[in-house]
């Protein structure tokens, strides 16, 4: 009889807790394999997720007969791997890691995304419930499960604790006193700048998302481009504003890699960003800054902080695939309590409740910052960027207008406008 994925888990966890990962069991306890002789294609993106998973697959492997076939690309080429798959009609890969928000819409309109929401509801022990609710929003498409989440991310601030203090500042509560923090701690005489975010056109978006759910805008309004509100105006010209004021002279180059390593080498007193790349702010290579990053709420604007609150990445399934019962028994353990809680323990933050309410489960994450995620977690807005098919335009759209106020353009409306009317263009293209 087929285990569910929960005993494939537990039995994975006895083993792993034994220390070598000696396998002792008898030929009988052995010979129940539901997908014995089955083998699985995984593709993955590069993300320490994978590096964290990978060690327990044997085991995952012995529990089902199963094999799995891991296969890695980069962020940049993982969309591009799977198009060409998908395009042509291809039976692998069978299981695949996505971004919801980047690809779900695209991948489930072209019928590259195998509903799941039949499968997730189908055994209780797996609790389907216990996924945060920011996360499930995040994954739905025209009212379908499109994939289990993986990974979820919040927009937070992180902040110098001895350069607020030497200023004999509090830790910024508002977009207000973050202006204002930005430009006291502003010292270019020391090497430190007030404050760095990312400037890239695209990559910038989702960062002002959270600037703009906190003034009261967002994106789109039903199906009408909304980039050009007061609400948006106002949020576009503090983000950059602060860049232009507060920022390295280069911002308008930088994504998150780039704006990290900066703030993490002591080049910067406030940063903006998601809260998962934290361990990229803390390099041990600058003694004296590490130790001093603390980690707050995202400040508020005219209608509170609304930070993203989003799933950053998902585990999906192709329509085409074969082995799809196989492939489910595969996200149905990897996405479980037990396996998560294994990967939340090496810091990557989990979509699962239960998890996050355990001391175990925020074992991996320095206490500031736990402290910061539960007061997110369940709340927050569940998409960073436009929700259109073509993302990858409405981004371009969007960052061009916060890039003219990082450049020095004085009124943006105008601007905003015509992006407005871009933007909105490609809603009207993508509802015919």
């Amino acid at each position: 009889m087929k285990r569910s994925g929960a005993a494939l888990v537990l039995a994975a966890l006895a083993t792993t807790g034994c220390g070598n990962g000696t396998d002792n069991r008898s030929d009988a306890e052995t010979a129940d394999k539901p997908f014995a002789g089955q083998t699985i294609t995984l593709v993955t993106g590069s993300h320490p997720w994978v590096d964290a998973i990978r060690p327990l697959l044997p085991q995952f492997e012995a529990e089902t007969g199963m094999s799995v076939n891991v296969q890695g690309f980069f962020e940049d080429q993982l969309t591009q791997k799977l198009t060409v798959q998908f395009t042509s009609r291809s039976e692998t890969p069978d299981v695949f890691m996505y971004r919801p928000l980047q690809e779900g819409k695209l991948f489930y309109r072209n019928g590259w995304l195998e509903p799941l929401d039949e499968y997730a509801k189908r055994e209780a022990e797996y609790d389907y419930e216990d996924f945060t609710p920011q996360s499930i929003r995040s994954s739905i498409v025209d009212g379908k499960l499109t994939g289990i989440p993986i990974i979820i991310e919040q927009a937070i601030l992180y902040y110098r604790k001895d350069l607020l203090q030497e200023a004999g500042l509090s830790v910024p509560r508002t977009i207000e006193e973050l202006a204002e923090a930005a430009g006291r701690l502003h010292d270019l005489g020391n090497g430190v700048y007030g404050f760095v975010a990312r400037g890239q056109r695209s990559p910038l978006v989702t960062q002002v998302s959270s600037y703009l759910y906190s003034e009261g805008g967002d994106f789109t309004r039903g199906n009408k481009a909304a980039i050009n509100t007061p609400e948006a105006i106002k949020a576009f010209t503090r983000y950059g504003t602060l860049l232009r004021n507060y920022g390295p002279t280069d911002a308008i180059n930088m994504s998150w890699p780039q704006a990290s390593a900066f703030f993490a080498e002591g080049k910067a007193a406030l940063y903006t960003d998601a809260n998962s790349i934290y361990k990229m702010t803390m390099d041990p290579d600058y003694p004296g800054v590490a130790e001093n990053v603390g980690f707050a709420a995202f400040p508020a604007g005219a209608k509170g902080s609304r930070p993203y609150n989003i799933t950053s990445w998902g585990l999906a399934i192709n329509p085409k695939s074969a082995h799809k019962e196989a492939a489910w028994a595969f996200v149905e353990w990897a996405t479980s309590k037990e396996i998560t809680l294994l990967i939340q323990q090496k810091g990557i933050p989990g979509p699962r409740s239960s998890v996050w309410d355990r001391e175990e489960g925020t074992a991996g994450f320095p206490a500031e910052l736990v402290n910061v995620f539960k007061k997110t977690v369940n709340g927050g807005v569940d998409h960073d960027r436009p929700t259109t098919i073509n993302v990858a335009e409405a981004r371009e759209t969007v960052g061009e207008i916060v890039q003219k106020v990082i450049t020095g353009e004085k009124d943006i409306q105008e601007t905003a406008d015509r992006a407005n009317a871009a933007l909105q263009a490609i809603l009207d293209k993508e509802a015919e």
